[in-house]
């Protein structure tokens, strides 16, 4: 297993390296971000003996879990990739760098009520439904500058770029839609210069398009499956509506 982990890590290096060339880009702008959801510890530890250091995780209870096992492997850095609910913010400030999935005022608000109690900052993404898939979360494209200028509002909070994720089962050109259009958005918000946003980061692109992602300037993919295998569970078990109640 952990020769066809080392496999599968290769062949995604050489797929990124391959992207950076066709769209003139160094492929040190572009990190690889591992997708951990429901994968095993070993597998984990099989990546990290690659050499690989950034994993992101799309349940807090996971990454509860699995945070304590891993901090043996202090290069580890983990970002939070997934939905979040505002009951869970507590849980995962205490074990991420980056948080990819801030996608309404509501939650920016309750990292912000965390964060202070802490004494401590975030930096985050902004999470825009480029697709306008119902399946989907995220800020509509329209509302994207609004809920920036709104998030630059919490001292504790660092926007550093925006997220999205690609039309599902779809052609390639319908997802080069989406990510240009995310790409189109950071350029608007650069130009209003908000306070502590940045828009530094694009993570876009997953195991079926990040290299249309790379072509189109994402600075971060979030590959699983193309490393890993198959998951465990379907894609229900991440894109569950119930999670919206707590909004």
């Amino acid at each position: 297993m952990s020769h066809l982990v080392e496999e599968n890590l290769k062949t995604v290096r050489q797929q990124m390296e391959l992207a950076c060339q066709v769209s003139g880009r160094k492929i040190e702008d572009v990190k690889l971000l591992l997708a951990t959801k429901t994968v095993p510890l070993e597998k984990l530890q099989m990546a990290i003996q690659s050499g690989e250091t950034l994993f992101g995780e799309n349940k807090a209870q996971e990454l509860r879990g699995k945070f304590p096992l891993m901090q043996q492997y202090t290069r580890v850095e983990w970002h939070f990739i997934g939905h979040l609910q505002t009951n869970k913010v507590k849980d995962v400030v205490k074990y991420v760098t980056l948080i990819h999935s801030v996608d309404r005022l509501k939650l920016g608000q309750a990292l912000h009520h965390q964060l202070v109690k802490e004494n401590k900052s975030m930096d985050i993404l902004v999470q825009i439904n480029t697709s306008y898939e119902e399946s989907k979360f995220g800020a509509p494209p329209e509302s994207a500058l609004e809920l920036v200028e709104q998030l630059s509002q919490f001292e504790t909070l660092n926007v550093k770029g925006l997220m999205t994720i690609g039309k599902l089962n779809a052609t390639n050109d319908e997802t080069r839609h989406c990510f240009r259009l995310l790409k189109s958005i950071q350029t608007q918000i650069r130009e209003k210069k908000f306070p502590r946003v940045q828009m530094e980061i694009l993570s876009m692109g997953m195991s079926g398009d990040f290299k249309v992602a790379i072509e189109e300037g994402a600075t971060i993919i979030r590959v699983g499956t193309s490393v890993f295998g198959q998951r465990y569970l379907p894609d229900s078990y991440y894109w569950n509506e119930n999670a919206r109640q707590d909004d």
